[in-house]
């Protein structure tokens, strides 16, 4: 029999599922195009020494988030956008709210000096104050509505540290000629949790990781390979701000934000919950279409035409290598019976796929008017 197209779903654990702690993260898209990482702090108690993008928990204080079992706190709501941008101010300095001119929102980023985002985001950190209540005594509102979902990622159930996060872009203002341009420049929290803060391309990112000069999980690897082939990050900024090549970059975020609604189910809406696909060697091919134990039982969906290579090694380590077609993985070695089975069972689950979301939207169309 030819595999199944969709992935097997785990076994479920012989001892308790670790929870899944909600936490955002925020691909943050310079003026150039370029993708802001940090580095880990090698002792960290996660992802010690590698790449991440701007994230992390979500505070109670960010907003509500439903209780534990249930399937809603893993959407996207205000707790988590509010979560994202607390933490990319905390962890880089770059504040993304926007100037509250009376009772309006102004389409201008708020801007401060230095000294007063420096004690800000000590004060935030540390718990010493409120940071929607900072944000709103500095006269700005944090900009939620600026955050585009990209996917959400839960992490398998066999390991003991999970998260639950969900992934946003953020577009800083473009950098034009003969306009006013704001300065986002990244820096470090001081060795807390990371020791660097730069904006590089995504294809020099991804370039890093392959060279083992930087480390890159797969979730990192994955979303930079997406944006990859759309920002090309042919704007580069000289030592007096001004714009040496601007390109089309507003064309490229265009055409970012197009691909981001398609998709099946779109890559505003895909969790996904890595899971072994194949193995070759030391490679690993992980599947992507698994939403995870806490949804399997509901219609939320992963990736299922991609796959991430990973190179396995010692300790239970891996690291990213590509990003592949699925198909490639699961068709190798096939016979053509097989493989007619194969291609005519992904069909029919395209057409329940179909048939599900149909239905869903009809249910949630007939709630909104009772």
């Amino acid at each position: 029999m030819p595999p199944n197209p969709q992935n097997a779903n785990p076994k479920p654990p012989s001892k308790p599922l670790p929870t899944a702690s909600p936490s955002a993260s925020i691909l943050l898209i310079s003026p150039t195009n370029h993708i802001l990482l940090l580095r880990r702090v090698q002792k960290s108690s996660s992802f010690a020494s590698a790449h991440v993008f701007p994230g992390g928990h979500i505070d109670p204080s960010d907003g509500f988030l439903p209780p534990q079992g249930d399937v809603r706190r893993h959407e996207d709501s205000m707790a988590y956008r509010v979560g994202a941008i607390r933490e990319c101010f905390e962890e880089s300095g770059i504040l993304l709210a926007r100037k509250l001119e009376g009772d309006l929102f102004s389409s201008s980023l708020l801007r401060l000096d230095e000294g007063e985002r420096d004690a800000g985001r000590r004060a935030v950190h540390d718990k010493a104050v409120d940071f929607h209540t900072w944000v709103r005594d500095k006269g700005g509102v944090p900009d939620v509505e600026g955050l585009c979902p990209f996917t959400r990622w839960l992490t398998p159930a066999d390991i003991p540290k999970r998260f639950s996060t969900q992934m946003y872009l953020y577009f800083l203002p473009l950098a034009l000629p003969g306009l006013p341009r704001m300065l986002h420049v990244p820096t470090s929290d001081g060795g807390v949790e990371h020791t660097e803060a730069q904006f590089l391309p995504a294809a020099e990112w991804l370039e890093l990781a392959r060279a083992e000069k930087i480390i890159l999980f797969p979730p990192q690897f994955f979303l930079l390979k997406l944006v990859a082939d759309f920002l090309d990050g042919d704007g580069s900024v000289g030592e007096e701000g001004a714009v040496l090549s601007g390109g089309n970059l507003q064309l490229q975020r265009d055409r970012l934000l197009e691909f981001v609604k398609t998709g099946d189910p779109p890559w505003g809406e895909k969790c996904i919950s890595p899971s072994n696909l194949k193995q070759e060697g030391r490679r690993l091919a992980l599947g992507l279409d698994y939403p995870g134990p806490e949804l399997e039982a509901t219609s939320r969906r992963g990736e299922n035409e991609r796959v991430i290579w990973v190179q396995l090694k010692g300790k239970g380590g891996a690291s990213a290598l590509e990003v592949g077609w699925r198909r490639d993985v699961v068709e190798e070695g096939l016979n053509g019976e097989e493989r007619r089975e194969y291609l005519e069972t992904r069909r029919i689950e395209r057409e329940r796929r179909g048939s599900e979301d149909g239905l869903e939207r009809a249910i949630r169309g007939g709630k909104a008017h009772l």
